[in-house]
């Protein structure tokens, strides 16, 4: 649940926040070149509102990298300080905010969502000729807000900034994060917080949530166009071999495609994203929303986090299945376009529908060989792969520090180093890298860079949380970002964050909604 605020009514008539509309000063900034194409779609999927100014914003951490990729040069603009940007108390000249309606499928119910706290900036076209939303979320009421007060507390915003970073350096899509800003105000949630307001960039905010919002809400044409849009911005090769109704067939297939390779990626890194809800399926393939996500320690397939998920829905084990779940709502939105019958046209998706599995096994087959120095992984290596991962449950090992011992030859320090099933199976992997025509120190470099030698560990995000809300520290979570930056880099200084967390500890959860 992105921004975590539900709406039952149809907000189709785009009513502004009358309250809100641009009352927030634009100033022209080098380097901000903002457009409004979203707008352009049917009104019924957005509603226009300024970001509610806030008490006293004062900028906590800056990406100056992301920053200089998206164009910008904030250190040129002398006198503005970007506390007022990234608070919203002043915009970018070319700013027009929204907040999007969206529905979803939150735990297997339909619910109306839209951004309750959020509020869309526009799309930032790069000097490399990119195009990226810029986003502020905790930035205050909109019309999609319900009861709630449009706001965020400091440490989720600082976390989704850690692991969204983190998920980058790692290699697999997700948005992005620019700045924190710190509010001067404070959230009543249980307890009174600190505030927090965080700029995201992402590919799009395109939801599968957003056409299911226009199939409950909207007409053929609405939907139409905004399926033309989702192809015109995701994957115009779509409009260069295909055109009427096969065009979104191929749209399907595509968003299919970048959904499996995706949540396959989340697998061979122990990533546990915690509320797959269908809002929470962006089309571009990215990760989004980070609120009770985390990566496993032990390896577990039963492994939840969030507080929340109380049946394991969004277990570990169950990510494949519910991405194939939310992908078959994704479906059911494009029937009217795919076939004039909607018998036919479910037959024609019910059949794409099935090359998910495929897709995501060959992936995840190519990702698991890589990570034991397997350059062609073949069927037959499933079963190499699958006694491991077993004996790594029995046994109770970290599921990443695992791979490291087997990719620096640590292997004697695992706890299944001496039973006699590892050892067998050990021989057995040694058997199949030698059938390579591969050297084993070229089988040792493929391994590194599929193994990550640190990962964002819960106990080390949470320390340097409480370091930065509580102590104002932020030496703590630089030294952790230092870290992250580059994960599959392996060294003496990385052994502190490569620890698991003790084993007294209590178990590790997570919350929705802060």
């Amino acid at each position: 649940m992105d921004e975590d605020r539900k709406n039952n009514k149809n907000n189709s008539n785009n009513k502004s926040n009358n309250k809100n509309k641009e009352n927030n000063p634009r100033l022209p900034l080098e380097g901000w070149n903002l457009e409004a194409g979203y707008q352009q779609l049917p009104g019924k999927l957005f509603s226009k509102a300024d970001p509610v100014p806030v008490k006293d914003p004062k900028v906590l951490v800056y990406n100056e990298a992301l920053g200089r990729e998206l164009g910008l040069r904030l250190e040129q603009e002398e006198g503005v300080p970007g506390g007022l940007i990234f608070s919203g108390n002043a915009l970018p000249q070319g700013s027009a905010p929204i907040a999007q309606a969206y529905a979803g499928h939150q735990f297997g119910h339909f619910t109306m969502l839209g951004d309750g706290r959020a509020h869309l900036l526009g799309e930032q076209l790069t000097p490399q000729g990119g195009r990226y939303d810029i986003q502020l979320k905790g930035s205050g009421p909109t019309p999609y807000s319900r009861r709630g007060d449009g706001r965020a507390a400091l440490g989720p915003m600082l976390r989704e900034y850690i692991i969204s970073e983190a998920m980058h350096a790692l290699g697999i899509p997700s948005t992005r994060a620019l700045a924190v800003v710190a509010t001067g105000e404070d959230v009543q949630r249980e307890e009174r917080l600190p505030g927090g307001i965080l700029t995201r960039v992402a590919a799009s905010h395109i939801r599968v949530g957003t056409f299911e919002y226009l199939q409950r809400f909207g007409n053929l044409q609405e939907l139409k166009a905004l399926a033309d849009y989702t192809i015109q911005r995701h994957f115009p090769e779509i409009l260069e071999k295909s055109d009427g109704e096969e065009k979104y067939v191929k749209l399907f297939e595509a968003v299919q495609d970048k959904q499996a390779a995706l949540i396959a990626k989340w697998q061979l890194v122990g990533f546990i994203h915690g509320v797959m809800n269908t809002d929470n399926m962006a089309l571009s393939g990215e990760t989004i929303d980070y609120g009770p996500c985390a990566f496993m320690d032990t390896y577990d397939p039963g492994t939840v986090f969030s507080s929340i998920d109380r049946g394991g829905r969004y277990a570990y084990k169950n990510q494949p299945s519910i991405g194939q779940w939310n992908l078959a709502r994704f479906a059911e939105t494009l029937l009217p376009l795919v076939h004039q019958d909607p018998a036919q046209g479910a037959k024609i998706m019910e059949e794409k529908l099935q090359g998910f599995s495929r897709a995501y096994e060959a992936y995840r087959l190519k990702g698991m060989g890589e990570k034991l120095g397997i350059f062609q992984a073949a069927k037959e290596d499933q079963v190499l792969i699958q006694r491991l991962l077993q004996l790594m449950a029995e046994k109770e090992e970290d599921f990443t520090n695992t791979f490291v011992a087997l990719t620096y030859g640590g292997e004697e320090h695992l706890k299944m180093a001496e039973t006699p099933r590892f050892k067998d199976w050990f021989s057995r992997w040694k058997e199949r890298l030698e059938k390579q025509k591969k050297t084993e120190g070229e089988a040792k470099a493929l391994m590194k860079t599929a193994n990550p030698a640190v990962i964002p560990r819960n106990h080390q995000v949470e320390r340097a949380l409480k370091a930065a809300v509580e102590k104002e520290d932020f030496t703590v979570m630089e030294k952790l970002m230092t870290v992250l930056q580059n994960p599959y880099e392996n060294s003496k200084e990385k052994k502190p964050y490569q620890e698991p967390p003790d084993p007294s500890a209590k178990p590790y959860v997570t919350y929705c909604g802060t």
